[in-house]
């Protein structure tokens, strides 16, 4: 019948796009080769992201050496220029992840849309074959088996394809978490760094007011009395028991009415209440 021709030759159609859309899966060393080539543009992109990272390492590097040799101004414009710096590295990072997990997904797009074609195909076969059944035409047993065993072929193929695919983007998100995770290190790092600078220039500007400014009395000499007797529990016994006795009278909770507590830290001297003493200071 000429319904049944044309539905004939609809389905024959169908078949030969999905035979040609899924040929080159099918072909020997296409996985190998898909491989390779994924592998090879794996370290061509992770070359280039380090010859770039190596590069903006090196410019930050002699930024840096550039501002040392200016005034507090151009230190201020160093930071300045360093974070937004560091936030462009970011964002390329971010659009280099972005780039990479894109690739991968549009494979595991092409392999869903293949599964969807076969998926129709099987449905259409089915409403054919009950459109040709309800008129009494029925297709020999071979061919059910062959289209079948073709179909199961695909789909073995097509979860291959699907679990290498997943594959390469748990390795990719893996690899991305590691270098963020170096980036937080490098973070961390860096405060760290700033506030051993911080309590460094509170420690130089308390033993400054404690003791004098060092260009004038060098700290060293001036604080060897200090050091004698603090240290002195470590060479003798007795300086350890008499030490330790004087400390102990002053273990007592902060309300205490007959004593008081050890003050966390120096003792700063308070301000002049007057110009004479002021004069002395100075």
């Amino acid at each position: 019948e000429p319904g049944w021709a044309r539905a004939r030759e609809e389905a024959e159609a169908a078949l030969r796009e999905l035979r040609e859309v899924v040929r080159p899966l099918r072909e020997p060393g296409y996985g190998e080769a898909l491989r390779r080539k994924a592998e090879r543009a794996r370290k061509r992109r992770l070359r280039l992201q380090r010859r770039k990272l190596e590069a903006r390492a090196a410019k930050e590097e002699e930024a840096a050496r550039a501002a040392e040799r200016e005034a507090k101004i151009d230190q201020w414009r160093a930071k300045c220029i360093q974070e937004v710096e560091e936030k462009n590295r970011e964002q390329e990072l971010k659009a280099a992840a972005d780039s990479v997990l894109s690739e991968v997904r549009k494979k595991q797009a092409d392999t869903k849309r293949m599964t969807d074609v076969l998926r129709g195909l099987e449905k259409l076969r089915k409403l054919r074959k009950e459109a040709a059944a309800r008129k009494g035409v029925c297709p020999p047993p071979s061919a059910d088996e062959a289209f079948e065993n073709q179909v199961e072929s695909l789909k073995t193929l097509l979860k291959t394809r699907t679990e290498l695919y997943e594959a390469e983007e748990r390795a990719l998100r893996v690899m991305l978490e590691g270098e963020q995770e170096e980036e937080r290190k490098r973070e961390m790092e860096k405060k760290q760094k700033k506030e051993r600078e911080k309590l460094l220039q509170q420690k130089l500007e308390m033993d400054s007011k404690l003791f004098g400014d060092p260009a004038e009395f060098p700290l060293a000499h001036l604080l060897q009395p200090f050091r004698d007797y603090y240290l002195q529990a470590e060479h003798s016994v007795a300086a350890l028991i008499q030490i330790r006795h004087e400390w102990d009278q002053y273990l007592v909770p902060a309300d205490h009415p007959e004593g008081s507590c050890i003050p966390p830290g120096w003792v700063l001297p308070s301000l002049p209440t007057s110009d004479t003493w002021a004069t002395a200071v100075r």
